[in-house]
């Protein structure tokens, strides 16, 4: 597999899209989702998407078959809520491992499938850390603003165990994705980095932070470049921003952490924002046209989308940056 540094510095890398998004066109019921493993368990389990890594297989990688298909250089594993924290919600903690690990073997399978149809475009797998759905920097309780429902060392926990997971499953990088508390971003990059030095391991890492409304601002108060300078320390590959407003709203973020980094710069937006009933209308054709900014200013290393996009918008997307000169890179 050529070293994606190389890669990055001879063309703009494309990221798949929206994984839950395509998944929702299954319809897949209660008992889709359960399985024939899964048929008594005490939980209701219908919308824990990582969960079909191990009940449904076949449609995690065709989605990957898609999105790689519409010319992604780069695909996410299916392990976004992949940790003991987030699991927790549906009892099933003791599944971490093994999810992060067939999520992994799933996409790497695909990806090197179609990194041997064409050996002159590889196809990477980046394993997903997800932010969990705990914060460890505010109280979700407004009467008790010092408490906290998590803190730094169980975080880290438990992205070292997903960690481990997915470098066993085979994943070529690892991303540490929609970040809206950098204190839980520290911790998964803490974990990442003692598991790299117990294994002797370069394996390169994303981080792509989210900006959650107009003021420009991560969910824990910090500014674009606030939040730039908290991850400095880190040996990374790119940083960049995720989800967030749309790619038009997005793009002010992007060019104030550009002009201050010498990392590759990522950005993999929703398609617009979402509707009354938390649909997303922008086409693909709406999209690109938005992105194609990213490219005329070589403000990008990596572009893709994240919510509401299909592998409709990736090939819009991948289509743009053909023959495109990336942002430049000082190794």
């Amino acid at each position: 597999m050529p070293d994606i540094f190389n890669e990055l510095q001879q063309r703009i890398l494309v990221l798949d899209g929206a994984m839950g998004t395509m998944l929702q066109r299954y319809e897949f019921s209660e008992e889709d989702f359960r399985g024939a493993r899964f048929k008594d368990y005490p939980t209701p389990l219908k919308g824990n998407n990582d969960l079909l890594s191990l009940t449904q297989p076949h449609a995690i990688a065709e989605v990957h078959s898609q999105y790689l298909e519409a010319g992604a250089d780069i695909i996410l594993t299916n392990t976004f809520s992949s940790t003991t924290v987030a699991m927790a919600d549906y009892q099933m903690e003791e599944l971490v491992y093994e999810l992060n690990f067939k999520a992994a073997e799933i996409a790497k399978k695909v990806a090197r499938e179609f990194s041997l149809k064409d050996p002159t475009k590889p196809r990477y797998v980046a394993g997903s850390l997800g932010p969990t759905n705990k914060t460890a920097s505010m109280s979700p309780d407004v009467n008790d603003p010092g408490y906290r429902a998590i803190n730094f060392q169980e975080l880290f926990e438990a992205y070292k165990q997903q960690t481990e997971a997915l470098l066993d499953g085979g994943v070529d990088l690892l991303i540490v994705e929609t970040i809206f508390d950098t204190l839980n971003a520290k911790a998964a990059l803490f974990a990442i980095s003692e598991v790299k030095e117990e294994r002797n391991l370069k394996t390169p890492v994303m981080v792509s932070g989210t900006i959650t409304d107009a003021s420009g601002r991560t969910l824990s108060g910090q500014t674009a470049e606030a939040f730039l300078i908290s991850i400095a320390h880190a040996d990374l590959l790119s940083v960049g921003f995720n989800c967030s407003l749309g790619a038009s709203k997005l793009q002010p973020y992007l060019e104030s952490i550009a002009a201050k980094t010498n990392l590759a710069i990522s950005a993999y937006p929703n398609a617009g924002l979402p509707n009354a009933f938390g649909q997303y209308d922008e086409t693909a054709e709406k999209m690109a046209a938005q992105i194609q900014s990213y490219l005329d200013n070589k403000l990008v290393n990596i572009v893709g989308g994240c919510c509401g996009t299909t592998p409709e918008h990736i090939k819009a997307i991948a289509q743009l940056t053909q023959g495109r000169e990336p942002r430049p890179l000082i190794s």
